[in-house]
């Protein structure tokens, strides 16, 4: 049984619509009496209760009340009604899926998260892998305990060390006073470890080490201190490859692919695209302020972008439709623009046509009748630049000095950013990017 609650009047008034719901929630492995609250469903306020109360009307609506959300459908068998419920059920914090794929990646998930063997999650970048990580977390017996989130890549490679094991007073220029690292502040709980595969060689040892021996020692310190920490590590890139390659220690892979997970591109789990859009309405539509509904156009035209930029880049095109839809009833088409890096990937790596002259698609002024831009995006126009955009001649000059200094450094990394007179670590960054793009950028090897 699911984690959903509900009547049998409140069933028999809205099937199919909430029994759809509860299957997708039991796909989940999320089951009454399970960790986190259930889910209410009901045909009138419950007072005292959180719960979403359906109302079928003459038109789509889903508004806040004191007790939790309202929603008027009138169809409960449309794929948009079903959206928004799952988006408004859905306990904050929780994954949200209906694509067949991701109900998989969840359902296994929550088994995994009674263990505590290590997890590794590959996945694209803006793919959910933080939000899964947490699910697992808030699944397990270790609920209770911190979760700690470390990205590897956004820490400095000299302070990395220091800020995973701690360090004692003293220990290093700067260290005016003790730290207990990352490590230990999640003692009891469960470690995330981000972009793990851009961790240095001499430290992945280190991680080895204290996910062998379940202990760490601060620098500094002479002796080890015994920790309790389940290690969840999420890669965004072919960590198999970086083995190969000998980027990434081979111990250290086949320490944490115990059990791996894979999260796919959003374009790729199309199912998942209305109910993430819906809850990405829910959480920054400002208090106080109507909640609009998603048109069956515009949600046509999310599901046929390719979403290079996947679940992040979906929240930046909900944000944008919200501050453009104002105080209207509905999300049309015309509220709908793309990132700029979209439509250089959609193009294949060649510059769209501009908006034509005077306006901004979808705003008075400008723009295309009921569709927006083409290509959805965001227009800078550059004056004789044959329509072009800034963004997307930035983006390929960028792209081509890139390459060119990493092909005339033989694919090192570090001589080409020292040439490209920037951080070894932005230029991953921007490699990142390009891949992300549909860019080639296989050629750029090692950090020698």
């Amino acid at each position: 049984m699911s984690a959903v609650e509900f009547s049998a009047a409140t069933a028999a008034n809205h099937a199919p619509l909430v029994q759809r719901v509860d299957g997708i929630f039991a796909a989940m492995g999320m089951i009454t009496g399970g960790p986190g609250p259930d889910i209410v469903l009901a045909d009138r306020t419950e007072p005292g209760r959180a719960s979403v109360r359906l109302t079928r009307g003459p038109r789509p609506a889903l508004r806040r009340a004191e007790s939790g959300l309202e929603l008027d459908y009138l169809d409960g068998s449309n794929e948009t009604t079903l959206a928004a419920l799952l988006a408004a059920a859905t306990p904050a914090g929780l994954p949200i899926a209906a694509d067949t794929e991701s109900l998989t990646v969840l359902a296994l998930a929550e088994r995994l998260a009674a263990s505590d063997i290590p997890v590794l999650i590959n996945g694209p970048t803006g793919t959910g892998k933080e939000v899964l990580s947490r699910f697992i977390h808030a699944r397990s017996p270790r609920r209770d305990g911190p979760f700690i989130a470390v990205n590897c890549a956004a820490m400095p490679e000299a302070m990395l060390e220091a800020l995973l094991f701690g360090h004692q007073k003293g220990a290093f220029t700067g260290a005016s006073q003790s730290s207990e690292g990352f490590f230990r502040a999640a003692d009891g709980g469960t470690l995330l470890l981000d972009e793990i595969a851009e961790m240095p060689l001499t430290l992945q040892a280190k991680l080895l080490r204290a996910l062998q021996e379940g202990e760490v020692v601060p620098i500094g310190a002479t002796s080890p201190i015994k920790v309790d920490v389940r290690i969840i590590a999420c890669a965004n890139r072919d960590l198999p490859l970086e083995v190969q390659e000998g980027r990434f220690r081979a111990d250290l892979f086949y320490r944490l692919n115990v059990f791996p997970l894979a999260l796919l591109p959003l374009r790729e789990r199309g199912e998942d695209i209305a109910p993430l859009a819906f809850a990405l309405l829910l959480r920054h539509a400002a208090p106080g302020q109507p909640i609009p509904w998603l048109s069956e156009s515009a949600l046509a035209l999310l599901k046929a972008h390719s979403w290079p930029g996947n679940v992040r880049e979906l929240e930046n095109v909900m944000r944008r439709a919200l501050l453009l839809a104002g105080n209207a009833d509905e999300i049309a088409p015309h509220h709908i623009h793309f990132d700029g890096i979209a439509r250089l990937v959609e193009a294949g790596a060649t510059a769209q046509p501009a908006a034509p002259a005077g306006g901004f698609g979808g705003l008075p002024g400008g723009g295309l009748p009921g569709g927006g831009l083409p290509g959805g995006g965001l227009p800078t126009t550059v004056p004789g630049a044959g329509g072009k955009t800034l963004s997307n001649i930035v983006q390929m000059h960028e792209a081509r000095a890139i390459m060119q200094a990493l092909a005339e450094c033989g694919g090192s990394r570090v001589a080409a950013a020292r040439r490209l007179g920037i951080s070894e670590r932005t230029l991953r960054y921007r490699l990142a990017s390009f891949r992300e793009a549909g860019l080639e950028v296989a050629a750029a090897g090692g950090r020698s």
